[in-house]
């Protein structure tokens, strides 16, 4: 957000865990505006941010590790309360003056999964929450462990592992869990979390939806000015909320571009022309460039490459009808917060990265655009909740999550117009089929993949040698981690023989089992 525009927040400072994000989550969950930064960027942020407190985040690295990640020393001079959890403890502690040691050395080998903690003395963070003598769930997941505290902390809680499960320096404010509040698995977790934002923080807990919406506006005006703006609409929520709102802010300086570029869902067009032009009166563009999509697709297999060329090519279409309607100052998309933070290592280097998004690369040089990203700090939920207080229908605001690059990173491999019509055809009967059973809402994201192997098999007397469909259902918050929605036998088989039996080119279906992590929810 705009520096001018900020509402209170917590800096969250992370050190490389696969569950920061979800400390976010559960801390915008309190109505406490968040933000994470990696460790290399922390104090940039905090200048900008000007938190009110501060989250250190777990880590796969060991402190006692040489080169393992530290925190900015200022954030401890800063005067504002932190919050260490797990290797974020554990770190404080050795910046402070403490001792921290691999547990193979203390003989007591680490804490992993469920465990029990016995408060001993009272703390801010437990206020109203916990109490002296009562014992907690909480989920541990460390191999190190504090075996000296820093001056001025004192134990409050211990575990049978963890005899530092909770440290506190009052008068600092500074406190520090050796398991992790942000999972489900500490039930109590988001209660903590929220202790600390509104109780330790002094923090209000009144962000929302329509604070947001209006803060937005103001920024939208400011950066953009009486320039134009194109946005690109993929047929996604994502894309349709950022322009809906940019649209709120500036009006008719907003042009909409649709590139249908024959990789969307059945029709997924006429929807969105629809929703546009006849709903909103929105300025839109419709761009039919399904055969040059197809044209540079052709014969490309790696999935890296294929979402390289559709963010180029979508870049290119753009520029082309941005000089059509006269030129255009600005480029809106609908990049959301797990796409940075999928994109960007929290080293700032690219080892870690998981795959490029391609909504988060910038504009090539010889664009003369600057980028609008108005949904750059939200999470998928969040996004809805936006369209939701923006008027968007709920029959589109409740849509299934659609990747800008389409139907290509659905069908691994190379590919084409005829796939992707055997592609559609099945992903269509797939999710009525979802629709029917009223399960729609219930799926996070519902979707058929059409695999690049064919099979041997049997209609009436004929052999047939056709592709295999593989079906994929997940349910998930925010799209960071996924488990697989447990369709019964009956819908599975009642699914695969419509499939095979209505769409030509397919004669087998699987369903995909697997949770993220450790795949990813796409295919590609």
């Amino acid at each position: 957000m705009d520096k001018d525009h900020l509402p209170d927040s917590i800096l969250i400072v992370d050190f490389g865990s696969q569950v920061t994000q979800l400390i976010a989550r559960r801390v915008r969950e309190a109505g406490v505006y968040s933000e994470i930064a990696p460790f290399t960027q922390a104090q940039a942020a905090f200048e900008r941010l000007q938190p009110k407190g501060i989250i250190l985040s777990g880590s796969p690295a060991g402190v006692p590790d040489e080169d393992s990640p530290r925190a900015p020393p200022m954030l401890f001079e800063a005067g504002v309360p932190i919050l260490g959890i797990c290797y974020g403890q554990q770190v404080m502690t050795h910046q402070l003056g403490g001792e921290v040691r691999p547990g193979h050395e203390t003989g007591e080998g680490g804490e992993f999964g469920r465990a029990f903690l016995t408060v001993t003395k009272p703390c801010a963070l437990f206020d109203g929450l916990w109490r002296e003598g009562e014992r907690h769930q909480v989920w541990m997941s460390h191999g190190d462990k504090v075996t000296q505290f820093a001056d001025g902390f004192e134990i409050v809680a211990v575990s049978d592992g963890a005899p530092f499960a909770v440290i506190a320096d009052e008068a600092r404010r500074f406190y520090g869990t050796q398991f992790h509040p942000e999972v489900v698995h500490t039930p109590d977790g988001g209660k903590l979390l929220a202790n600390f934002a509104r109780h330790v923080c002094g923090l209000a807990g009144d962000w929302t939806m329509a604070e947001f919406r209006a803060t937005k506006i103001a920024e939208i005006r400011e950066q953009v000015g009486e320039g134009k703006v194109i946005c690109g609409l993929s047929g996604g929520v994502d894309s349709a909320v950022a322009a809906v709102l940019i649209h709120e802010a500036i009006g008719e300086q907003l042009t909409c571009v649709f590139v249908d570029h024959g990789l969307l869902r059945a029709g997924e067009a006429e929807q969105v022309v629809g929703l546009f032009r006849g709903h909103y009166n929105i300025p839109l563009v419709h761009v039919d460039a399904e055969e040059r999509f197809m044209s540079g697709l052709a014969g490309e297999t790696d999935p890296e490459r294929k979402r390289k060329f559709i963010g180029k090519t979508f870049i290119d279409v753009f520029e082309e009808e941005a000089r059509r309607i006269g030129g255009a100052d600005f480029l809106a998309q609908g990049t959301l917060y797990p796409d940075v933070i999928e994109s960007v290592s929290f080293t700032g280097g690219p080892s870690v990265t998981i795959k490029s998004h391609h909504n988060v690369g910038g504009l090539p040089e010889r664009m003369d655009m600057a980028l609008v990203e108005p949904l750059r700090e939200l999470f998928k939920d969040e996004v809805r909740d936006l369209g939701r207080e923006l008027g968007l229908p709920d029959v589109f605001v409740g849509r299934h999550p659609f990747p800008g690059p389409g139907l290509a990173i659905r069908i691994p491999g190379a590919v084409d117009k005829a796939r992707a019509d055997i592609l559609r055809k099945a992903d269509a009967i797939y999710l009525e089929e979802i629709r029917n059973a009223g399960l729609y809402d219930a799926i996070w994201q519902a979707f058929a993949v059409l695999l690049p192997v064919r099979t041997v098999g049997v209609m009436g007397d004929h052999r047939t040698y056709d592709y295999v469909c593989a079906l994929r259902a997940v349910t998930s918050t925010d799209g960071m981690t996924a488990d697989v929605y447990p369709f019964d036998a009956s819908f599975l088989t009642r699914t695969a023989t419509r499939i095979v039996n209505e769409v030509q080119g397919i004669n087998r279906v699987v369903y995909d089992y697997t949770s993220k992590p450790p795949g990813t929810i796409e295919w590609e």
